[in-house]
């Protein structure tokens, strides 16, 4: 190959070239034409119209718990606000007329422009007051006050419930 003339070489590589183009087109036209004749296989999915559904252990916007009386099941013990990386849970804790041992959360607010949404807020409440299974993303807004999430907002979250019935439990995340 040494002793060839550089011409021949270059013409070598050009043949080579086009080959590998001709290949190329081969499988870009092998998947279209599987893509044609198998619709239900494709991987794309027409977005507004169909949607992909999350993934279970999808973390979602937070909520607070509510025992059976319809009290709140924090007990203000500043857990979740400790174990938050971001510092974004502020706590303001209460403590019941009636009850002098069991506290509550007078004000619990968690600033979601500061949240990284970890979950370890959810893995470090000893009382599985909060937890981030409601399926819904972070909406936007407008001002600094939409993303400031108050208790009353944070209770009014329902939990949602996967087209299998699995429900994210609290080791899950």
């Amino acid at each position: 190959m040494a002793n060839t003339p550089l011409k021949q070489r270059g013409i070598a590589r050009e043949g080579g070239y086009l080959l590998e183009i001709v290949k190329g087109m081969g499988v870009t036209f092998s998947h279209l034409w599987k893509n044609i004749r198998q619709p239900e296989n494709r991987r794309t999915v027409a977005y507004p119209e169909i949607r992909n559904p999350f993934p279970p252990r999808f973390r979602s916007v937070h909520r607070l718990t509510r025992h059976a009386d319809g009290a709140p099941r924090c007990t203000a013990c500043m857990c979740c606000a400790t174990g938050c990386p971001a510092g974004c849970i502020h706590i303001v804790a209460a403590e019941y007329p009636d009850r002098p041992i069991e506290k509550y959360p007078a004000r619990f607010d968690i600033d979601m422009l500061k949240c990284v949404e970890c979950g370890l807020c959810v893995e470090s409440c000893p009382c599985d007051a909060i937890r981030m299974d409601t399926g819904m993303v972070p909406m936007p807004a407008f001002t600094r006050e939409d993303f400031i999430y108050t208790k009353e907002r944070l209770l009014s979250h329902e939990p949602q419930v996967a087209p299998n019935g699995y429900r994210p439990r609290r080791g899950d995340l």
